[in-house]
């Protein structure tokens, strides 16, 4: 067990849709998980039925709170949205085929360098990475010694995970974080600890040891 007062994150990657890997859909609302997604969303939830949550938090786009709907009904928990683990605003860019962008100049740069790329119109990583952590530690600060599922978007979740275990950002870009994936990181006391890392398996490891009677003597 690791020593001091430390809260252990779920970052949650939001199920599939119609158009994932496919469009670049960034912020545009009403994008809601398809077949395969609701699926991911139910597994989920059994997924984590070892583990005792204290809170779910969720990008507030359609796409995440229905992946988080089920873990949450499940858990007695509501879900707390929260605009700081929103996806990314891709701008000028929101709504082109991934295969049109990829084809231009710009996309080099955002490949290589993306600690210096902004989106046209839109955001640059360095800021979504900067309030994305912003946000999980104001949620680590509510939930001291908490276990809070964390529902939001594929690149937050890998520059989250870059960042905790120190690498560049440039660098984010090596870590995967597939539909419907849990990584687990711990953030506290003693520093940041990456405990897990695109898991599409059990939670056992994580579950809430049961209570115990404390020995009274007499």
């Amino acid at each position: 067990m690791l020593p001091g007062r430390m809260t252990t994150l779920f970052l949650i990657r939001h199920g599939l849709t119609a158009v994932t890997g496919t469009t670049l859909y960034g912020r545009t609302p009403g994008v809601p998980l398809d077949e395969r997604g609701r699926a991911q969303a139910e597994a989920l939830a059994e997924r984590f039925v070892p583990v005792r949550l204290t809170a779910v938090y969720s990008s507030p786009l359609d796409r995440c709170v229905e992946t988080m709907a089920p873990l949450a009904a499940r858990q007695r928990l509501d879900i707390v949205t929260r605009e700081g683990l929103i996806e990314m605003d891709v701008g000028a860019w929101t709504g082109r085929p991934l295969a049109q962008v990829r084809r231009t100049r710009l996309w080099k740069e955002l490949i290589h360098r993306p600690s210096q790329f902004r989106f046209p119109d839109g955001e640059s990583f360095a800021d979504a990475q900067a309030r994305a952590l912003a946000e999980i530690q104001a949620i680590s600060a509510r939930h001291p010694r908490g276990r809070v599922a964390v529902g939001s978007h594929g690149d937050i979740i890998r520059m989250l995970l870059a960042h905790l275990s120190g690498a560049h950002l440039d660098l984010f870009q090596r870590t995967i974080a597939d539909p419907a994936s849990v990584s687990a990181v711990s953030v506290g006391d003693t520093g940041p600890h990456v405990l897990l890392v695109n898991d599409s398996g059990g939670l056992q490891r994580f579950a809430t040891p049961p209570r115990t009677r404390r020995n009274v003597r007499g």
